[in-house]
This record gives structure tokens, sequence and C-alpha cells, in this order.
């Protein structure tokens, strides 16, 4: 095993430097810490003997991430033999932490997330944004954004960074090229978010580093990350006004060529159908959106905040409402149809239903089932499985916060040098 301190040649044939091995090295044990042995926080002579880094590495590396506020001591960790029971080390819920940021059509969220993965802030804003102009929507977002961030303030924590989710079309640079339920088209979200963030919040010196990426995606994510009983392979359907879809195949986002896949809602499912927001016809989300199911359960009165308007919905359907069943089946054949689509495509074996699909599931689930049965080539010898997603409504801005968090574990040596 190479030690720190040595020069070794890497696959181009390039010295690796010490820094490098350092870094690696940090993040090496970070991961042996958040993994834990045998259910149980692991000790120094634990975390060396599953590297192969000696004794004094693991010491002066844990001695840092303990100065820089990523690990903390916990309860000697038990043993059977003689001599002093050894610290054990766990990941500090007291240090960096990850805010993450939700703009929807009908809904702002924000979440502040510590190391540990327990969400220490969480608001929500029920509001109906497609009326409002880009740069207002955002000024309310940095409102929620300012009161996580003095949140965190008040509890000893560090914002690593901010992660946006927005359910559109996102460059790399975070310019929302298209997101059509909100009428936005080429909006510089990192640079409108960051001037009202400075004006709403003048305590904070400067603004953490800011992402963009689209909401399916981020709640893909968070669902990945979730727990380690998950699978590794399927896609993530949010259900809202819009309809994304979130592609993890073997344990990776599918991003596509320029980061914009994903576009499930804008799938057409009667191609001579309802003309739709995007400029298409017959579009998924125009027969299983939100607002699509609502109508045809004939939920059109006055307005209700969207997760009133769904509790009332499986109020319905749990009494058998013959409208309510019915725009439920028919949504769940819509879906069915552009999701056999991708299964053809991609051989995906697991759909989770996210967004406010996850609470109508039980009902939802049997007619994209059918239509996966019917129309997927392979359903005969390779079943597929439809389920309701594990954290429900709460997905994307959760996976938006836990993607600062994991930047954080897989790269400590940039916050600590940023941190100190």
């Amino acid at each position: 095993m190479t030690q720190p301190g040595t020069v070794r040649v890497g696959p181009a044939g390039a010295p690796v430097r010490q820094a490098s091995l350092r870094e690696h090295n940090l993040a090496l044990v970070l991961r042996q810490v958040a993994a834990g042995v045998d259910g149980r926080p692991p000790s120094r002579a634990d975390i060396a003997a599953a590297t192969g880094l000696t004794r004094a590495t693991v010491s002066a590396l844990v001695d840092d991430l303990i100065g820089g506020r990523l690990l903390t001591e916990v309860e000697p960790v038990p043993r059977t033999g003689a001599g002093r029971p050894a610290q054990g080390l766990a990941l500090a819920g007291d240090g960096p932490a990850g805010l993450g940021l939700e703009i929807n059509v009908d809904y702002l969220a924000a979440c502040v997330m510590d190391l540990t993965g327990a969400v220490r802030h969480r608001e929500v804003r029920r509001t109906d944004l497609r009326p409002v102009p880009a740069a207002d929507a955002l000024a309310r977002l940095a409102e929620l954004a300012g009161r996580a961030r003095a949140t965190a303030r008040g509890q000893g924590l560090l914002l690593a960074g901010t992660t946006l989710a927005v359910p559109g079309l996102v460059t790399a640079a975070g310019v929302v090229r298209l997101a059509p339920n909100l009428g936005w088209h080429d909006i510089d979200v990192p640079a409108i978010l960051a001037a009202g963030a400075r004006a709403t919040d003048r305590a904070a010196p400067a603004a953490p580093t800011l992402q963009v990426e689209n909401e399916a995606n981020l709640a893909a994510l968070g669902e990945l990350h979730a727990g380690p009983s998950g699978p590794a392979t399927f896609i993530y359907i949010s259900g809202e006004i819009g309809i994304g879809a979130g592609i993890v195949l073997h344990g990776e986002l599918f991003r596509g060529a320029r980061g914009w896949s994903g576009e499930l809602g804008h799938i057409p499912v009667h191609p001579d159908g309802i003309d739709c927001r995007c400029g298409g016809r017959g579009c998924l989300e125009r027969y299983a959106g939100q607002e699509a199911i609502l109508a045809a359960a004939g939920l059109t009165g006055p307005p209700l905040p969207a997760d009133a308007a769904i509790a009332r919905l499986v109020e319905l359907a749990e009494r058998a409402d013959p409208a309510a069943l019915g725009a439920l089946d028919a949504a769940g054949t819509a879906i069915g149809v552009a999701v056999a689509g991708v299964i053809n495509l991609l051989d995906v074996d697991t759909v989770l239903l996210g967004g406010v699909y996850a609470p109508l599931a039980r009902w939802l689930a049997p007619p994209v089932q059918a239509e996966i049965r019917r129309r997927v080539l392979t359903a005969a010898w390779s079943p597929v499985t439809v389920q309701p997603a594990r954290l429900g409504a709460d997905a994307a801005v959760l996976g938006a916060a836990g993607s600062v968090v994991r930047g954080v574990l897989a790269h400590p040596a940039r916050w600590l040098t940023g941190a100190g």
C-alpha cells in the first residue's frame, strides 16, 4: 500500500501529488465512518484495518476531520479483549450542512440537512407562480432561503452550498432554458437568486455556492440515497402540475447528452390530442398531470392547495367515488403508455411514483402495470415493479440538500480548505 508522502505514478504516467493522496485518503476515511462497522461507529483501528492505511496516518486524518467539524468522537467502541476501549467515530451533526431549495408551479420549499442526513429545517409555501415574473418568484424563494440560512446559523451549522430544484431544462451554468409550466425562457437563476439573497439576508457574508438542477433528477437522487434497501436502477416519475422523470441506471443518474433527459410529461400519449404548453399536442401531462386528474375527478370548484386537493381525492377514491376512480384509472393508463416506451428502450425494472403520485399510487399502479404488461416486450419473463416513492412530495428538496451533503462527503479536503 502506497502511503502519503510517497510519489506514485498514475494511469497516464503522471506523478500523483502528495496533496492528491491526502484528498483521497480523507474521503476514504470519511466514507468508512459513514458506512460504520457491523452497525456501530468505527474506531481508528477499525478504519486502519479496513483501508490498509497505517494507524498513524488514520489518526492524523481523523484529527483533521474532527478539527474541520466533519467527524466527532462518540462513546467508546465495546470490546471483549484487554485494554482501554477505543473511541468511536461518527459524522458530525454540528458542522457543514446543505441548503436545498425548490421552486415549482404552485409552491416553494426550503430544507437544511446536516452531514448525518438529519433535516434541521423545512419550510413549504403554497403559492401559484404561473402569473408571477421569474424575478419576483425567485425573490420570494430568496426569502425562504434567508430564513433557512438564519435557522442554520442559529443552530451552529455552516452551509456548505445550495442546490435549487427547478421543473425545467437547466444548463450546466444554472440557466433555465425552458420551464413551460412556469412560462420561463432563458432565466439566469444564479444571478437573480444571489441578488435576492443578498438583499434579504444582509448578515450573510456571502451566499454559499449555488447549483441549479432539474427537480425530477434531484428527487431521483434523493430516492437513490434514501437508504440501502432501494433499487439501483429505476425511473422516478415526479407527478406535479407537470410531469418529470429522473432515470437512474446502476446507481448513476442518466442525464443525456446535454443534461436534459427525463421530460416524460412531454411524451405524446395521444399524438392528435390536447394542445400542450410546450407547443406539442397530446403530451402525457395533459392527461395525467395533477390538474388533469383533479379536473377529471370533479374537483374543479374553489381552488384548494395541492396537498389539500390530493387529500380530498384520496378520500373520494377510498369511498369508491366513480369520478375519482375513473380519473385515476385514466391517468394511470396514460402514465403506463409513456412508461412502457421508456422500459422498452432502457430496460429499467422499477418505476417509482413520486410527488403527488405517491399518495395516489394505490390506484395509479394497477393501470400502469396493466399497460406495462400489455406493451413491454419482455414483460412476460422480466416483471417490472411499480411502487410509491419513499420520500413523497419532499423528494426534490431533500435530494437538493442531500446533493450538497454528498459533495462534502465525497470531497472533504475542499471543505477543510474553504473552512480553514
